[in-house]
């Protein structure tokens, strides 16, 4: 909106943001006041100034960074600061484009970040097959670092603080925060169990460790200039601030935007000429995701809802990583189901059984309906299969009859992370709603027109 500032993409439209002169010239670093407001105050002041802001988690939990950053034990040294840059949530592309186009607000980032919980050392994890956002960013450090910007005794202060560039093989675990550092330590990617490897208290070569979002960090040199009263005058009283989302799918425009958290709805995204620009071809919305691959289904009722956590979870799904997928009437929803449990299915670690072995069924048995050879206890088995994945009540009768949503959210879980219940979420969304299509597939094979399921 006109009179929202943009705190995060406001150098997107400057061709050469990226670079150190690029960045000092829209008022990056020193002329931005955001690093030099923090290095002029007590790390205890700066962490408290973030916490006052409520600023909350981009990477998809949404947990308020500043009361994070005080889960580090006292007196506990060294302590590190991990950036999750392993975006790989289907539908999910915010965090690429800001490294992409402001590899240095970034960087600034981490500074205050690192200066706040007194950190020494910072590792940027990129992920495998963003390679235009690894060369932008080591770009940026190597102009940092000649700068004094980034090194020993920043800015002639006696803050010294190191930044190191560490890219992944491309595994979308490794954006859990226990298997990103176990990634970064060398092992294969895989979560840990939490207790007690809570990464604050025992994280990167077991010790604490805060691990945050691109996103999320990028916020704190603007909040740092301007203070957390003018970031809680955005949005709502809730949900402060502003967000990134990108809008994929059957939009007329899709992209990243930054709009204002808590009073933005998804009608005002779909259909909004600053945004979406309305659904292709002037067709109906279906269904849409509203937070990423891994979050339960929305329909058209929930188009006035605001983008804001508590209703959103209230209504049992998930804002997420800020990733929403648009689906109109055209969509089939037994191929879109599919497409995301064969994501999961192939990206599991393997680490827990019901995950490993569950998630591999649901696709196989979802490639038999969608191929038309489904059997007509196809439906009842996924969702036995989901319910061992995440256990839930799941025949239709119950949702209706209770008003359930399409999952329990926060979802139930016989797994260390939540990939395995990620997989449920799309089934359970789509027969939910949906039955009729899949049934009609099962009776009458792969044969069947989308609009006859419809019927």
């Amino acid at each position: 909106m006109s009179d929202v500032p943009r705190i995060v993409s406001s150098r997107w439209d400057v061709p050469d943001a990226h670079t150190l002169d690029g960045y000092r010239a829209s008022g990056g670093y020193e002329g931005y006041a955001g690093l030099r407001a923090a290095l002029a105050t007590s790390p205890r002041e700066v962490a408290d100034v973030v916490k006052e802001a409520t600023l909350l988690g981009r990477g998809g939990a949404g947990f308020p960074a500043g009361v994070k950053w005080g889960f580090c034990p006292p007196g506990v040294w060294p302590r590190y600061i991990v950036v999750n840059g392993d975006e790989s949530e289907p539908g999910t592309y915010k965090d690429r484009v800001l490294m992409e186009r402001d590899p240095h607000q970034l960087i600034e980032g981490c500074l205050i970040a690192a200066y706040a919980i007194g950190a020494a050392q910072v590792f940027l994890y990129v992920r495998g097959e963003m390679a235009h956002a690894q060369e932008r960013i080591a770009a940026a450090l190597n102009e940092a670092y000649a700068a004094n910007l980034v090194g020993r005794n920043i800015c002639g202060t006696d803050f010294s603080v190191d930044i190191v560039l560490h890219w992944g093989a491309g595994a979308y675990i490794v954006g859990e925060e226990t298997a990103l550092i176990e990634s970064l330590e060398g092992n294969r990617g895989m979560p840990r169990l939490k207790p007690p490897f809570f990464p604050a208290a025992k994280g990167l070569y077991m010790k604490p460790t805060i691990v945050n979002n691109v996103e999320t960090l990028s916020n704190l040199p603007w909040i740092l200039c301007n203070g957390s009263d003018a970031y809680k005058e955005i949005g709502s009283d809730t949900s402060p601030g502003t967000r990134l989302v990108a809008v994929s799918g059957h939009v007329k425009k899709p992209g990243v935007f930054e709009i204002p958290q808590g009073v933005t709805t998804y009608r005002d995204l779909f259909y909004d000429d600053r945004y979406g620009g309305g659904i292709r071809d002037d067709n109906e919305l279906k269904a849409f995701i509203p937070g990423g691959g891994s979050a339960p289904w929305f329909f058209p009722e929930q188009l006035d809802m605001a983008l804001e956590g508590r209703p959103v979870g209230a209504a049992g799904s998930m804002l997420g990583s800020g990733a929403i997928v648009v689906m109109d009437e055209t969509t089939d929803m037994v191929k879109a189901c599919l497409r995301l449990v064969r994501f999961f299915a192939r990206e599991s670690c393997g680490k827990c059984t019901p995950c490993r072995e569950g998630t591999s069924w649901e696709e196989k048995i979802l490639q038999r309906i969608y191929d038309g050879h489904g059997r007509p206890s196809d439906v009842d088995a996924l969702l036995d299969v989901a319910d061992n994945i995440s256990p839930g009540p799941y025949p239709v009768a119950a949702w209706e009859a209770e008003g359930l949503a399409a999952v329990p959210f926060p979802p139930k879980q016989t797994t260390i992370c939540p990939l395995g219940p990620s997989s449920v979420a799309p089934i359970t969304s789509a027969l939910r709603r949906f039955r009729p299509e899949f049934e009609a597939r099962i009776t009458r094979g792969n044969s069947i027109p989308l609009e006859a399921a419809h019927g």
